[in-house]
C-alpha cells in the first residue's frame, strides 16, 4: 500500500507535463487584462460609490444646500453611532446576555433610532438631530449607571460639545448652546452621580478596562470622522465657489480678489487685441424658432465659441444679447495678442458657416477687430462682472457695427502686425462713427490659405 500510493499521483504528474502548455499572456495581452482590472474596479467602485451617496443624501432632498450639508454630516455621524453601538451590542452578548441584558437592548434601541434619523429629515431639518441627541444623552445616562463611572461612558457626552453645530447650524444659537451645556452638565453628574460600587450590573476591572478603551475609541473616532467629513464638504463647496468665480472672473483676476475681496481691481494695458462678433440674422430667425430652440441655438453658437476663444489662449469678456466679446492680451500680457485674436475670429466664422450647413439655419456673423491701449478691471458691486474699455474698444465695436456680413474688418494697425502671416483684401476709406475716416481691411485667411468657406 505504501510503494504503489504515490505512483498515481507521479504518473498524473507526468501525463500533465506531457500536455501542451497555454500561454496565457500570449492569448490575452497584459494590456488587455489591464483594461479589464480597471474596468471592473471602475464598475465596482462606482456601485459603492453611488450606493454610499445615497445613504449619505438620504433625507435631505429640497433643503437648500447648506442644509443639505449639514445633514449630510449628521447622516453620517449617525450610521457611524449605529454601527458603534451595533459592535457593541454583540460585544456585551459575547460577555453573558442574561448579565447585560439591559445594556444589550438599549442599544439595539439606539441603533434603529440612529438610522431613523434620514426619515426624520422629511419633518423638519432638526428633527432627526435632536431625536439623536437626546436618545444619546438618555443611553449615555443608563449605560453609566448601569455599568458604573469606570466603564468611561460619559466620556462619549464630550461629543455633544461639537456635534449640535453639526445639528443645528449656526442658526439657532440658543438652542445649540443649550445642548452644548446639557452635555455638559450631564457628563458631570455621570462622573459624580455614580461610581462602580453603584453599578446596577457587577463588572469585574478587567471588563471595564475592555469597556472604557472601547468607549474612548468611540469617542475620538466620531469626532474625528465627523470633524474630517465636514471639512471635505467645506473643501468641497470652496471648490465650487472658485469654480464659479472663475467661470465670471480670469483665473488670475479671481485669484487677486480671494486675496483682497476689499480693493478695487482696475489695470491697464498698453497693448492688446479687442474682438467683437455679432450674429447677423439672428433676430428675424429667433422670431421664428421661438424661445426654447432660439436659447438652444445660442447656446449652441456661444458655447463653440468659447471652446475657440480657450483653444487660442483668448479671454473672453461677456455676451450682450446675440453678440460676443473677448481680448487677447488681457489679463495675462502676451505679445502676440493680434495673432490669437485673428485665428480666434477666422475659426468663429468657419464655425459660423459650418452650423449654417449642419442645422440649416440662415445665420452669419460680422465681426471687428483693433488693438491698442485698454484699461480693465472689476465694474459693479452686486452682480459684479470683469470688463474692458478705451478707444481700442470702442474702434472694434466700430469694425463690427461698420463692417459687413460675413467678413472680419480690422483698421489698418492691425492689418500691419499680421501682414506677414495672414491675407488680407482692402476694403478702402470708411467713415467710422466717432472716430473718423479710417482706411479698412478684411482678414481673409492665414498665409498660403485658401480663403475660407462662407455661408451665402
Amino acid at each position: 500500500m505504501q510503494e504503489t500510493a504515490p505512483r498515481l499521483p507521479f504518473r498524473l504528474r507526468e501525463r500533465l507535463r506531457a500536455l501542451p502548455t497555454v500561454n496565457l499572456r500570449a492569448i490575452w495581452p497584459e494590456r488587455s487584462r489591464s483594461r479589464l482590472r480597471r474596468w471592473l474596479r471602475a464598475r465596482l467602485s462606482d456601485k459603492w460609490r453611488d450606493r454610499i451617496e445615497w445613504l449619505v443624501a438620504a433625507g435631505t432632498e429640497g433643503y437648500p444646500r447648506p442644509v443639505q450639508r449639514r445633514l449630510r454630516i449628521l447622516n453620517v455621524m449617525c450610521y457611524l453611532i449605529a454601527v458603534a453601538t451595533l459592535g457593541y451590542a454583540f460585544q456585551y452578548i459575547l460577555m453573558g446576555y442574561q448579565t447585560f441584558k439591559p445594556v444589550i437592548w438599549i442599544n439595539f434601541g439606539l441603533v434603529v433610532v440612529a438610522l431613523a434619523v434620514p426619515l426624520a429629515h422629511r419633518f423638519s431639518e432638526i428633527a432627526g438631530g435632536l431625536m439623536i441627541a437626546f436618545a444619546e444623552f438618555a443611553a449615555l445616562t443608563a449605560f453609566t449607571a448601569y455599568l458604573g463611572r469606570p466603564a468611561g461612558i460619559q466620556l462619549q457626552l464630550i461629543v455633544g460639545a461639537a456635534v449640535p453645530f453639526f445639528i443645528l447650524g449656526l442658526g439657532r444659537p440658543w438652542l445649540t448652546f443649550s445642548i452644548v451645556v446639557f452635555s455638559f452638565v450631564l457628563h458631570l453628574v455621570a462622573w459624580f452621580g455614580f461610581s462602580r460600587h453603584d453599578a446596577i450590573i457587577p463588572v469585574d476591572s478587567a471588563t471595564l478596562a475592555g469597556i472604557y478603551v472601547g468607549a474612548t475609541v468611540t469617542t475620538f473616532v466620531l469626532i474625528s470622522a465627523t470633524v474630517y467629513y465636514a471639512f471635505q464638504l467645506a473643501e468641497r463647496a470652496q471648490e465650487e465657489a472658485d469654480s464659479l468665480l472663475r467661470n465670471i472672473l480670469p483665473d488670475s483676476v479671481a485669484e487677486r480678489l480671494k486675496d483682497n475681496p476689499d480693493a478695487g481691481i482696475a489695470d491697464g494695458y498698453d497693448d492688446a487685441t479687442v474682438l467683437f462678433v455679432d450674429l447677423a440674422g439672428f433676430t428675424p430667425l429667433s422670431q421664428e424658432l421661438g424661445p426654447p430652440e432660439t436659447v438652444r441655438l445660442l447656446n449652441t453658437i456661444v458655447t463653440e465659441f468659447d471652446h475657440i476663444a480657450r483653444r487660442h489662449g483668448v479671454e473672453k469678456i461677456k455676451t450682450i444679447g446675440d453678440a460676443y466679446m473677448a481680448v487677447a492680451g488681457v489679463p495675462e500680457v502676451v505679445d502676440d495678442h493680434a495673432e490669437r485674436i485673428a485665428l480666434t475670429a477666422l475659426d468663429m466664422r468657419k464655425a459660423i458657416a459650418r452650423f449654417t450647413r449642419e442645422l440649416d439655419v440662415d445665420v452669419n456673423v460680422r465681426i471687428g477687430l483693433a488693438s491698442g491701449p485698454l484699461m480693465a478691471g472689476i465694474i459693479g458691486m452686486s452682480k459684479f462682472s470683469y470688463d474692458i474699455w478705451g478707444s481700442t474698444v470702442n474702434l472694434a465695436a466700430r469694425m463690427e457695427s461698420h463692417g459687413v456680413i460675413g467678413k472680419i474688418q480690422v483698421p489698418s494697425n492691425v492689418k500691419q502686425r499680421l501682414d506677414d502671416e495672414f491675407l488680407f483684401e482692402r476694403r478702402g476709406m470708411v467713415e467710422v462713427k466717432g472716430v473718423g475716416w479710417r482706411e479698412t481691411w478684411f482678414l481673409e485667411g492665414t498665409a498660403g490659405d485658401d480663403p475660407p468657406d462662407q455661408p451665402t
